[in-house]
């Protein structure tokens, strides 16, 4: 019987390291090969997604040229500040490529628009001219590098044989959200209100302007 008992004992020696060999050493690194695989997979995703950053800075960089091209033709459409100056001699060369005569031209005050973020002068003009040269001069006015929309036109005989008179509405546009009623642009408080500015106003919003074109 005591000869039976040594085998057993020995083989629950064997059971007890083999349970204790599992405990200390194999379940340890069971984990950690696991932390490992999370550790890779996390690292893989942190890959793609720096790979998928990188290919954007990329194109954003190879498409900057033309994004700066196009940041340009918007801020020469749509100007940061009203520029009536500018506006009045895009009117004068539209006026003498189109053989008119341009005579008067009064901008009205800006007026902000919430919905567009956009401030607007409405333009009353008058130019005499033939009826041929005054539709190229509405046609150059539609088409001129900064945005201008007609919103009215009236025609009369002009004074001499065969000219006519035209009166329009031109509406022109800025970025600048200050530029409320008056200013050109001024200090506001709130949309298109505008305080009492701290320096001398601005003359490039003239309350009329009579020019004359040969």
């Amino acid at each position: 019987m005591g000869g039976n008992r040594g085998p057993l004992i020995a083989g629950v020696g064997v059971a007890v390291v083999l349970i204790l060999v599992a405990v200390f050493l194999v379940l340890p690194k069971t984990g950690q090969v696991k932390d490992a695989n999370a550790a890779l997979e996390q690292g893989l995703t942190q890959r793609s997604t720096l790979a998928s950053q990188l290919a954007a800075l990329r194109e954003a960089e190879a498409d900057a040229p033309k994004n700066r091209g196009t940041i340009r033709k918007v801020e020469q459409s749509i100007p940061p500040t009203i520029d009536q100056q500018g506006f009045i001699l895009l009117l004068q060369n539209a006026a003498i490529q189109s053989s008119v005569d341009l005579f008067s031209l009064t901008p009205s005050a800006p007026l902000f628009d919430s919905a567009t973020g956009l401030s607007t002068v409405s333009n009353t003009l008058s130019v005499d001219g033939t009826y041929f040269a005054i539709t190229e001069f509405l046609f150059r006015i539609e088409t001129l590098p900064r945005a201008a929309k007609v919103t009215s036109v009236t025609l009369a005989p002009g004074a001499a044989s065969g000219s006519l008179t035209l009166s329009a509405n031109v509406d022109v546009y800025t970025s600048d959200t200050s530029a409320g009623p008056g200013s050109s642009p001024g200090p506001t408080s709130g949309a298109g209100a505008t305080t009492t500015p701290t320096t001398p106003a601005d003359t490039s919003t003239p309350a009329a302007v009579t020019t004359s074109e040969g």
